[in-house]
């Protein structure tokens, strides 16, 4: 009986299946090549009659897609080795390093530059050599060429202002946002109030303004504005249509007549404008 349960327990002891680990190279395959004529098969896409060359198979204009397969780009990618970006030697050699080689700024040489000249100076020897005319001036100065040196030009420029001891640089902060006149509704009572000015102004404006005499009209600004009216000759009607009654009317009496011309008369007004929904002048 014990051999007969532990031989029935073996399966459930049986170790568990070890995963199978994947190497790298098929985790990472190796890039694929370019085509070339010995990976040509029959009955590829890419199969061609005549002479082929390996440089066809590199053009990615001509090379067409594989079923099935990704699209060739014929770009050849470098090995496993190769480090893409910009490599950047490192200075790890430890103390000696740090001693032996120091980054000392090297200065950058100075370009010579022209000196200013110094026409303070000149003009004093013209005058004192008893030159006046600007021609006399010129001769003197290109034979006198004084220039100023750089330590003396250095006292010639302009000193930087003084500035104030507590001055503070930089970005001047925010002012803090007026929570207490947002929520009383402070800047709409103040243009409230600017309405109400501006508009007591214009009433100021038009009481106060000069209102010119009425002009009368002569006779003869009356005779030259005038337009004699012309008569317009009244539309031609056949005779025997002059006296016709209606030949259909629809009210049963002249009562029902009148009392719809009333209310048509009365409803002109409202009838009127572009959407006939009346033409009305507000205040």
């Amino acid at each position: 009986m014990p051999e007969a349960q532990s031989s029935r327990q073996d399966p459930r002891r049986r170790k568990k299946k070890q995963p199978v680990r994947r190497t790298v190279s098929q985790i990472c395959p190796p890039p694929r090549r370019p085509l070339t004529v010995a990976d040509i098969r029959p009955g590829m896409e890419n199969e061609r009659l005549g002479v082929v060359r390996d440089s066809m198979f590199q053009n990615p204009l001509i090379v067409k897609a594989e079923l099935g397969k990704p699209r060739e780009r014929s770009y050849t990618l470098p090995g496993i080795d190769f480090s893409y970006g910009l490599y950047v030697r490192g200075l790890d050699g430890g103390v000696p390093e740090a001693l032996g080689h120091w980054s000392v700024f090297r200065q950058q040489p100075t370009c010579p530059h022209e000196l200013t000249r110094n026409y303070i100076a000149m003009n004093r020897g013209a005058v004192k050599a008893g030159l006046v005319t600007a021609r006399e001036n010129f001769l003197y100065r290109q034979l006198n060429d004084i220039r100023i040196s750089d330590q003396d030009d250095r006292h010639v420029q302009k000193e930087m202002p003084s500035l104030p001891p507590n001055m503070t640089f930089g970005v001047v902060a925010r002012p803090s946002t007026p929570f207490f006149d947002l929520l009383q509704h402070r800047y709409q009572q103040l243009w409230v109030q600017e309405q109400k000015a501006t508009q007591k102004a214009i009433k100021l404006e038009k009481k106060h303004k000069v209102v010119l005499g009425k002009l009368y009209e002569t006779r003869s600004s009356q005779v030259r504005k005038y337009k004699p009216p012309v008569k317009l000759d009244a539309l031609w009607h056949m005779p025997q249509f002059q006296k016709v009654p209606p030949h259909l009317d629809t009210f049963f009496t002249e009562a029902d007549r009148q009392r719809a011309v009333k209310a048509h008369q009365e409803e002109h007004a409202v009838r009127q404008g572009t959407l006939r929904m009346g033409n009305y002048t507000h205040p």
